[in-house]
Parts: C-alpha cells; sequence; structure tokens
C-alpha cells in the first residue's frame, strides 16, 4: 500500500509546518503546499489500492504508484536533510570559533539551506504533474475504469468453499472442538447463546462450525436454520433477505415474496415476528466487522427459546466476550499439532495408495508441513498439488526448495496468500505499516514485544495521541494486530502481558511480498545475489559471505544485523559516515566491540541497541544525538555512562547491565553500570535499569524524573533510603521498581514513605528489612513481589494476603521464623508462589478458602520444613507443585504406596523434586521415581 509511504510523509510534515522560525521565508509555503498535493494524491492512491486488490490495475497505473512511492521518500529525505542543516547551525552555544570562521560557516549553511529550498521547489512541480497525470487518467474513477478497461479482473479458485462440502472422513484434529461446540449449543440455557470462533486465515474455521451446523444432534434441536457468508463487502438488506428464505425453506413453508422489495427496517420486522416462537440456529461465517455483530443481536429475537448465533471472524474484537454474558462463548481455534497436520496432508496427498506416504518421501513430508505451521488451508492447497505431481524426491525437493516462489506465481498456490492477504487489507494504513515491519525480523524468529514497539516507535509509525504514552499507543497497536489473528503470542509474562511474538510463515510470505511498500529488503546468504542495493530499511540474517561493503546507497534509514559471525569493518564504517539520515540501528548480538566517534554524525538517530555486544565504552560524540530515544546497553561491556548523555533529552529508554558469563541464570550476577551526574535533565525518560546509588545527590536526581515507568537501583546502602523513599513518593507513574542492597548483610531502610507510587505492579527488594515495610499494604495495582534476603522476623504472609491484585509472590532467604499461616481468604488472586532458602521454616499452614486461584508452589531449601504443608488438599487449582533440595523425610512421604501424605497431593497433576548436579544445574525426578528413591535410600 503506497499510502504508506505518502501517509507518514505528510504526517512529518505537519510538526515541520509549526515551526516557521527555523524555515528559510518562502519555504513554509512551498512544504505547506506539497502537504497539499500529497493529499489530493493520497485519494488516487486509495483507489489505487483497491485495484490491486481486485488484480485489475494497468501497468502505466503500476508505474505511476511507485513513482508516488519513490516521490514520498525523496520527500522524507529532503525535509531530514533541511533539519540536519539546522541542527548543524554554527551560531549554538557549544561552539567556540572564531568570529570569521562563523561567519564564513554561517554563509555555507545558508547555501545549502538555499539548494534544499530549490530541491523542494523542484518537489512541488513533480508532484503537480504527477497528479494532473493521474487526473488525465482517471485513475481515481474506478467506476470508468481509465486505462484499467484494457485490465480484467483475474479468477481464482476459493478453497474456503470447498470446505463447506468436505466429507467427514476428511476432516482432522477438530473432533473435540466441534463436540464442545456442539454441547454449548444443545445443552445451553434458555436465554440466546451466541459462540465465536476466531482464528487466523484459513486454520479451519468454517469447516469446524459446518461439521456442528450438520450435525444431526444439532439439526434435531432446532426448529430451523440459517447459513450466511458475510465477507468484507456487504449488504445487510441482502444478508436479511437470505436468512428470512432459508429459516421459511428450514420449515418448508414459503417466504413472503414482498422481502425482495423491502428495505433494512421492514426486513427486521420480518425476522423478529418469524422467529418470535422459533428456537432457531444461524451461522454467520466470515464476519469482519462489529456493526453487523451489533445489527445481529437486535435483528434476531432473544426469545428464551435456547435459539443460537455461531460467528466466525478473525478478529477478536468482532467477538462478544463471555464478560457480557454467561452464555456467550470464545472459541479460539488454532493451527493443528505436528502430528495432526500431517494426518491431514498424507489425506490430502495419497488418497490413491490409502493415505500411505512412501519411505523416501516422509522427511520431506514433514518440512512441507512444517513449512505450513498447521495451518489446513496451505497444506490441503500444497497436498493437492502434489497429489497431482509424480511422487518423486525431486519434482517434491524443487516445490519445497521454491515455496515462497510458488505462492505468488503458481495458479494453485495463489489462493493461499490470497486468503491471508485479506486479513491485511482490512488494517488500518497506521497498522499495515507496523505489520509490514514485522518482516524485518528472520523467520521463526521470536520477537521481543518492547524491542518492536520501540523500533515502530523510532521509524515514526506511531502518533501522538492525547492521554496516551508513544508505548502505550504502539502496545495497543501490537494488541490489535494480535486480536485480528496476524500476529502470534509466543510468550505471556506474569502480569498476562504479551512479552514476545512471531509471524505465522504463511503470514511472513505476504508481508515480503509487500515489501516494496515499506522499501526495506532482507539480505541473507540466500537472496544477496538479487539485492539492488536500494534500500531504506535493510535487514541483514545468516551469514552472509557476500561483500556487505557494497551495501553504500545513503537512503538507508534503518539496519538490523541479525546472526553474523562478522561485520566486516568497511561496513560498519559506512553505517556511521555514509548514511547520515539513519534512523534506528539495532545490533543485537552482532559480533562488534566499538563504536566509531562518527557516530556523533547521525543527527536523525533515534534508536542504538548495543545489546549483548562485547562494545565496551560509548564515544563522547553520543552527545550529540539529540533526537535518540532508544539506548538499549543490556548484556554489553559498557560499566560507564559519559557525562554526555546527559544532553539527550528525548531519550525515552535507557537499559544497561554488563551478565557474568560464567554464572548460569542468576540475575544477582548482573553488573550495574555507572551514571554521571546529570541524570536528571533526562527528563522523557520512561525505563532507567540497572543504575548504581553512587549517593544521596544522585538518588535525589532521580526525582526529576517524572515520566519513569521503570526504575532497577542497585549496591543501596542503609543511608541511601530515607532520600530513595522521598523520590519514590515523586514517582505517580512507576509501574516497576528493583532495589538491590550492596550485599545480602546490608539493612534497607525503606519505612519513611507514606505514599508509594500507585500504579506499581512490580516490586523487587533485595536485602535486610528489620521491620515490613509498611507502605507496601497500599499497593492495591501491585502484580508481583519477590523479597529477597529480607531475613524478616514476623510472618509476612499475615499481611502481604490481603492485597488485592497481587498474582505471584517470592520469598528468598525472606523470612527467619518457624511458621507461615495463611488464613481462609488469602490471596485471592495468587498463581504462583515461592518459597527459598526459609531455613528456620518447619510449618506452613494453608487454611481452607486460602490461595483459590494457585496454580503453581514452589519450595526449595528448606530443610527443617519436614511435612508437607498442611492444607494443601485444599489447592483445586494447584497443578504444578516443585520441591527442590528438601528434607528426605518429607520428599518420602510424597511417594505413592508408601508415603503417609501421598493422598494430600495425589490431585495435583505435576509434582516435581529437583536436586542439585552442579551450581545451578539441577536434575529432575517425578513422583515415584526409582532413582529418586535410591538417591533418598542411599
Amino acid at each position: 500500500m503506497s499510502e504508506i509511504a505518502v501517509s507518514l510523509v505528510i504526517e512529518n510534515l505537519v510538526p515541520l509546518l509549526f515551526q516557521e522560525v527555523r524555515l528559510l521565508k518562502g519555504v513554509h509555503d512551498k512544504v505547506a503546499s506539497i502537504k497539499g498535493e500529497l493529499e489530493i494524491i493520497q485519494s488516487f492512491l486509495k483507489d489505487a489500492d483497491v485495484r490491486v486488490e481486485q488484480e485489475n490495475m494497468s501497468n502505466v497505473e503500476k508505474t505511476w504508484v511507485k513513482q508516488i512511492r519513490e516521490e514520498a521518500y525523496h520527500i522524507e529525505d529532503i525535509i531530514d536533510e533541511y533539519i540536519l542543516h539546522i541542527e548543524k547551525g554554527p551560531l549554538g552555544p557549544r561552539q567556540h570559533f572564531h568570529f570569521l570562521r562563523k561567519f564564513f560557516q554561517f554563509i555555507k549553511k545558508l547555501k545549502a539551506k538555499h539548494v534544499i529550498a530549490s530541491k523542494i521547489q523542484d518537489i512541488n512541480i513533480n508532484l503537480k504533474e504527477k497528479r494532473e497525470l493521474a487526473v488525465n487518467y482517471r485513475f481515481n474513477t474506478i467506476e470508468q475504469g481509465g486505462l484499467s478497461n484494457n485490465t480484467r479482473n483475474v479468477t481464482w479458485y476459493d478453497p474456503r468453499v470447498a470446505s463447506l462440502f468436505i466429507e467427514e472422513d476428511e476432516v482432522v484434529g477438530i473432533e473435540s472442538h466441534r463436540d464442545k461446540l456442539i454441547n454449548w449449543l444443545v445443552e445451553g440455557p434458555s436465554n440466546r447463546t451466541m459462540i465465536s470462533v476466531v482464528g487466523i486465515g484459513g486454520v479451519g474455521k468454517t469447516t469446524l462450525v459446518k461439521k456442528v451446523y450438520d450435525n444431526k444432534k444439532v439439526v434435531a434441536h432446532f426448529d430451523c436454520h440459517a447459513w450466511i457468508t458475510v465477507s468484507q463487502s456487504y449488504k445487510k438488506e441482502d444478508l436479511f433477505r437470505d436468512m428470512i428464505k432459508q429459516f421459511y425453506e428450514a420449515r418448508k413453508e414459503f417466504a413472503p415474496k414482498e422481502i425482495d422489495k423491502m428495505e433494512e427496517i421492514n426486513l427486521i420486522t420480518v425476522l423478529r415476528q418469524y422467529l418470535h416462537q422459533q428456537r432457531y440456529v444461524i451461522v454467520a461465517d466470515d464476519l469482519w466487522d462489529t456493526d453487523f455483530m451489533e445489527c445481529l443481536k437486535f435483528a434476531l429475537p432473544n426469545n428464551d427459546k435456547g435459539s443460537g448465533i455461531v460467528i466466525t471472524t478473525r478478529n477478536e474484537d468482532v467477538a462478544p466476550s463471555h464478560n457480557e454474558s454467561s452464555s456467550y462463548y470464545v472459541h479460539k481455534q488454532l493451527p493443528l499439532p505436528t502430528n495432526k497436520a500431517l494426518e491431514l496432508f498424507y489425506k490430502k496427498v495419497f488418497q490413491h495408495e490409502e493415505y500411505n506416504c512412501p519411505h523416501e518421501l516422509v522427511e520431506l513430508s514433514c518440512k512441507i508441513v512444517e513449512r505450513c505451521e498447521g495451518l489446513p488451508l496451505a497444506i490441503v492447497v500444497i497436498g493437492g498439488l502434489l497429489s497431482r505431481k509424480d511422487k518423486v524426491v525431486y519434482e517434491w525437493g524443487k516445490l519445497h526448495n521454491s515455496l515462497s516462489l510458488e505462492l505468488d506465481t503458481n495458479s494453485r498456490l495463489r489462493s493461499i496468500p490470497k486468503i491471508l492477504s485479506l486479513s491485511y487489507h482490512d488494517l488500518p494504513y497506521y497498522l499495515k505499516a507496523c505489520f509490514l515491519y514485522l518482516g524485518m525480523f528472520p523467520e521463526d524468529y521470536s520477537i521481543n514485544c518492547a524491542r518492536v514497539i520501540r523500533l515502530w516507535i523510532a521509524e515514526g509509525f506511531v502518533k501522538e495521541k492525547q492521554g496516551l504514552t508513544l508505548e502505550e499507543l504502539a502496545q495497543d497497536y501490537l494488541n490489535q494486530l494480535i486480536r485480528r489473528s496476524l500476529v502470534q503470542v509466543a510468550r505471556i509474562d506474569f502480569a498476562g502481558r504479551t512479552r514476545s511474538c512471531r509471524v505465522h510463515d504463511m503470514l511472513r510470505e505476504v508481508i515480503l511480498s509487500r515489501s516494496e511498500e515499506l522499501n526495506f529488503c532482507l539480505v541473507s546468504i540466500q537472496n544477496y545475489s538479487s539485492f539492488d542495493k536500494i534500500a531504506r530499511r535493510l535487514s541483514i540474517t545468516n551469514n552472509v559471505n557476500t561483500p556487505l561493503q557494497s551495501i553504500s546507497n545513503s537512503q538507508t534509514r534503518s539496519i538490523l544485523i541479525f546472526g553474523l559471525d562478522e561485520v566486516p569493518n568497511s561496513f560498519f564504517t559506512t553505517c556511521f559516515t555514509n548514511f547520515k539520515l539513519m534512523r534506528t540501528m539495532d545490533f543485537e548480538g552482532a559480533p562488534i566491540d566499538y563504536i566509531p566517534k562518527e557516530v556523533g554524525n547521525l543527527l536523525h538517530l533515534r534508536y542504538l541497541s548495543l545489546r549483548d555486544t562485547k562494545v565496551k565504552m560509548l564515544p563522547k560524540s553520543m552527545g550529540k544525538l539529540h533526537y535518540l530515544e532508544t539506548l538499549d546497553l543490556k548484556c554489553s561491556l559498557v560499566s560507564e555512562l559519559p557525562p554526555e548523555i546527559t544532553r539527550l533529552h528525548k531519550l525515552r529508554y535507557l537499559a544497561a547491565y554488563i551478565v557474568d558469563n560464567n554464572v548460569v541464570y542468576h540475575i544477582n550476577f548482573r553488573q550495574a553500570v555507572k551514571i554521571p551526574s546529570g541524570i536528571g535533565c533526562l527528563k522523557s525518560l520512561q525505563k532507567l535499569c540497572k543504575i548504581e546509588a553512587n549517593n544521596n545527590a544522585l538518588i535525589t536526581e532521580l526525582g526529576s524524573l517524572g515520566q519513569l515507568r521503570k526504575l532497577e537501583i542497585t549496591r543501596l546502602k542503609r543511608e541511601n533510603g530515607i532520600a530513595l523513599c522521598a523520590v519514590l513518593e515523586t514517582m505517580s507513574q512507576l509501574q516497576s521498581l528493583k532495589i538491590r542492597a550492596t550485599n545480602e548483610e546490608e539493612v534497607l531502610e525503606l519505612q519513611s514513605m507514606s505514599s508509594p507510587p500507585p500504579l506499581l505492579q512490580t516490586l523487587f527488594i533485595s536485602g535486610r528489612l528489620e521491620k515490613f515495610p509498611e507502605w507496601i499494604l497500599k499497593l492495591n495495582s501491585i502484580v508481583k513481589i519477590a523479597l529477597n534476603w529480607s531475613k524478616l522476623m514476623e510472618d509476612p504472609l499475615k499481611v502481604l494476603q490481603a492485597l488485592p491484585n497481587l498474582r505471584h509472590l517470592h520469598l528468598h532467604d525472606g523470612y527467619e521464623g518457624e511458621q507461615l499461616h495463611i488464613e481462609g481468604g488469602g490471596f485471592q488472586k495468587l498463581k504462583t508462589l515461592g518459597l527459598y532458602k526459609l531455613g528456620g521454616l518447619n510449618r506452613l499452614i494453608i487454611d481452607e478458602g486460602a490461595l483459590p486461584l494457585l496454580e503453581h508452589l514452589s519450595i526449595g531449601e528448606c530443610s527443617q520444613l519436614k511435612e508437607v504443608p498442611s492444607g494443601i488438599h485444599h489447592l483445586k487449582s494447584l497443578n504444578n507443585l516443585q520441591l527442590s533440595e528438601m528434607s528426605t523425610e518429607l520428599v518420602l512421604s510424597l511417594q505413592p504406596n508408601e508415603g503417609l501424605d501421598f493422598g494430600k497431593v495425589k490431585h495435583i497433576p505435576f509434582v516435581n523434586f529437583w536436586y542439585r548436579t552442579r551450581g545451578e544445574y539441577y536434575k529432575i525426578y517425578k513422583l515415584g521415581d526409582s532413582e529418586l528413591l535410591k538417591r533418598l535410600q542411599m
């Protein structure tokens, strides 16, 4: 969608127009004229996009669209060059040159600005010519067709139609889902049931629902039924007429003839009157928006007859939530597991061989099915193609190796990207840019959500919205893509937030086919030969053996590097000397050990990641990066930040720590960095970690960071506590706080806080506490608490159990008493509880009614605890009990057939025993494991 490029340019022109003082005389009007021309051209592009979807665009139109996209990028370059010259102006307060030198520099810069002004004038002329060309050829008149009269609509086979007629023995992997949906419909309450089947395109939603709709039990249960296919373009009147006719036909009656001339309101009246005394069921297949869903709710009467509405959709936002009513259900249809996917593939390919795959084709079959990632649409279509081919290794290998190309060119396979692209076409333009950007990441890559969100912001894809931070808005963008089934959740954190995500391989093929819309290029050992060296966004993957130094195009704005063994010095130097308009540089995991001083030339740089690199220090020129928003130094070797870092007033994210690679999985061995005084100047900071508490003056400076959401501070001493508490009371936006003392014996003075941050969700405290901080009880939003080395003498659970939203609690050497007691009604939302190194603990009591949602209980190295927690049999939600380095008496008492307490834990699905083998490595045993019993009896 070329409108992406144009829309982004328009939005970037707006802030420039509000800064007239920075524009040369006359340039402001020319920039305003460019904006106006682009807004007119947008209308042509929108209609061009419609013809692209219809495959009804002429070659002349394609050329015009390409030229517009290139012109938009050219505009972006000119504007950024203009800003670059302004920012590098000679009259800044920190420049101390001789007057004459200043004067001649000024003349030189002024000349450069006039050159840019001339370029802006040329752009205006070009845009007017492009607009006039579009008008002359009537590009925006879809009805008249313009030059498109010489083209034709390309017909294609839609395999979704066939899914309505699949025989029972051809269906794989839906039996349990089918039975569940049937039960919801038939055994449901008397009020109307609404069932939503949600999932990615091609995952088998229609097939599943059709098997439910045709089931004899369902047919017999309802008086009348109807099936309508909604799709993206629909007319409500036509759908209502179709419903009425099907309902009448189901009862062997004739529908009123006058409905063919009725309008929407009258059709709804007929529907409601006819269904008033009927138990009906209707399926609305392929629903895309909430408008028709809401219309269905009032068009079909809730007549207390046990009727049902079933919808299929790719968008969770369309599906009525179970929170709205107890009779609303949502079923998420997931891709098939590997074994079922292979079964479906064999059924489709080897129909005449009784579904038996020849031995020599088994490996290739698995590889092809793996590429489909459990998507029935892809499995069936590719399987159908292979069923017509000779069943020989050469033919199958050729298809497997060229599958990406075949999906775009093979008429039998084009239905796969065609159907999946429907979800892309349904996106608003701002989500299209974000979705396409995911193609910058390698295939099967687990994408860190925080990382991609910050990259989107740096690219300018996320625009400010009143009341929300850019990060919050970008998170909403990601959530929308997830709810639209375009992005898959890979990992969720303790608070239910998505931490990593991925893109289905087939959807990634859709992204790559549209890569020119964001003008990005993936450079890898596989495709380097076809790389034309012109890419605004460059993703370098795998081990590129070809000369990266030949990539030198100054239009490049973004570079992401993945999995390289070596980055040539010549290419690395080019990145900092030639790419002066660079916005994002993501070198995470790259084999680099320094950053050149030329980084200071990249005044437009918004994002710099040196995470997991060998870089040891930052050059002083970093202070020139006035637009830098993200500086990620996690797992690098940078131990101290230069004083110039305090000039980066737009910095929003600053994270740095060093990891000792000799220690496995231990957070305490993350060494913090030293930060300079003046950190309080960075008022845009939202995340600051991991820093050393050098002195009270530095801590006091943190009070100026009013936007801070996450703070991690280490090496805290007792005398720093009061100052830290005073600062924390001012941090009204803080959501995550991690505090660590200089060592395990250092007492933390954290009592003097009456008003803790109201939005705090995560709290980690590592250090001795002479008394439990009472302000913790005021944290109504808190979700996770970890107390390490606290050595409290009073039972902390007595007070913590009242926190209304606490879901995760961990005590590590946090209590020195003999007994912990969780009272009835305590910890109503807690899901995980960890108790470690509580040396004096000999009894854990759990009253009935406590911990109703607890799923995971972990107890480790509590040597005095000889018996199973009292009341553990009350924990009906507990599915995982983990005991690490516990006493022999306790572990033996839980073993089946021998242990007296086995009956108390037999309801728990997973009971594991961990014993350390070496360092932080453990061996895990299950209940009744013979090796465990031998170990205990030694």
